[in-house]
């Protein structure tokens, strides 16, 4: 059986910036509309948490039931490992999601009802992600998926459940969130391409190949930078996002030296906390323009 810090593990608490920041920046976003509401800001947060971990156990689950993790370069997974019976591991999914689905329920039932319908799309691509009979995973939509919920629906739903309406920064915010949290996924589809190639996981990078997948990476991390120039339009303080440059372009030296395998593994990390410091400081600096 799993000890407590190998469940924990499993949760893949590295990937907690992907759920935090797209919050903090549609925050930000509400909060540049002079609609900021802290506790609605903090329910976000729990559907954001506990769907990120929900979607974590449920890959883990249908990776390892598949056979995916049985060879794998990177952290172990509990049920790929033999550490957690599946179906305990199956359990705990279902825990996390329905934490997110009742945080959610209660957020949109509070601002806008109709949001309800997006959060039941949002579960079910959690699960579709390596679940099913078809999963989108396996087909090379990863990114995109992780693009649309933890850039798109999550930056713009914050900031619409706090200011009840959207506009360009939410939106701009919205594009550069998902260009990073993407950008985590590339880099973790990049350092599994020889494994996921022969299980059978056709991921975007092993569709891309080794060489496109870096360049790919790469361009998403321009992309969260030409935003960062975007919003200094509405607020030259978001060129404090800039501060997160260090962490890029130390995540980026592995990816451009052409290193691969466990060499990867910091990149994640250091991508995630980019994004994480950039949502904070481009929030923070809409906050404090108006």
């Amino acid at each position: 059986m799993a000890s407590f810090g190998q469940w924990i593990s499993g949760a893949r608490p590295r990937t907690l910036p992907n759920a935090v920041a797209p919050v903090v920046a549609g925050t930000g976003a509400a909060a540049w509309l002079d609609a900021a509401v802290w506790w609605r800001a903090l329910l976000a947060m729990a559907v954001a948490i506990a769907l990120t971990i929900g979607v974590n156990y449920a890959n883990d689950y249908s990776d390892g039931i598949r056979g995916t993790d049985d060879d794998r370069t990177g952290p172990a997974r509990l049920v790929g490992s033999r550490l957690a019976p599946a179906r305990t591991v199956l359990a705990a999914a279902m825990v996390a999601l329905a934490v997110g689905a009742a945080a959610g329920c209660a957020l949109a039932l509070l601002s806008a009802p109709w949001l309800i319908a997006v959060g039941a799309v949002c579960i079910a691509g959690a699960w579709l992600y390596t679940g099913g009979s078809k999963p989108y995973g396996y087909s090379g939509f990863g990114e995109v998926a992780v693009f649309v919920f933890f850039g798109l629906v999550a930056v713009l739903g914050t900031q619409y459940t706090q200011a009840l309406r959207v506009d360009w920064v939410g939106l701009v915010l919205a594009v550069a969130t998902g260009a990073l949290s993407s950008s985590v996924l590339v880099a973790n589809n990049l350092r599994d391409i020889p494994t996921d190639a022969l299980s059978g996981k056709i991921t975007l990078a092993v569709r891309l190949g080794d060489a496109r997948t870096r360049v790919l990476y790469q361009a998403l991390l321009a992309t969260a930078t030409i935003a960062t120039g975007v919003l200094m339009i509405a607020a030259p303080w978001c060129a404090a996002g800039l501060l997160a440059a260090p962490l890029a372009l130390r995540a980026l030296g592995p990816v451009r030296s052409g290193r691969g395998g466990r060499e990867l593994i910091p990149v994640l990390r250091d991508t995630g906390l980019a994004m994480l410091v950039w949502a904070i400081a481009v929030a923070g600096a809409l906050a404090l323009t108006t």
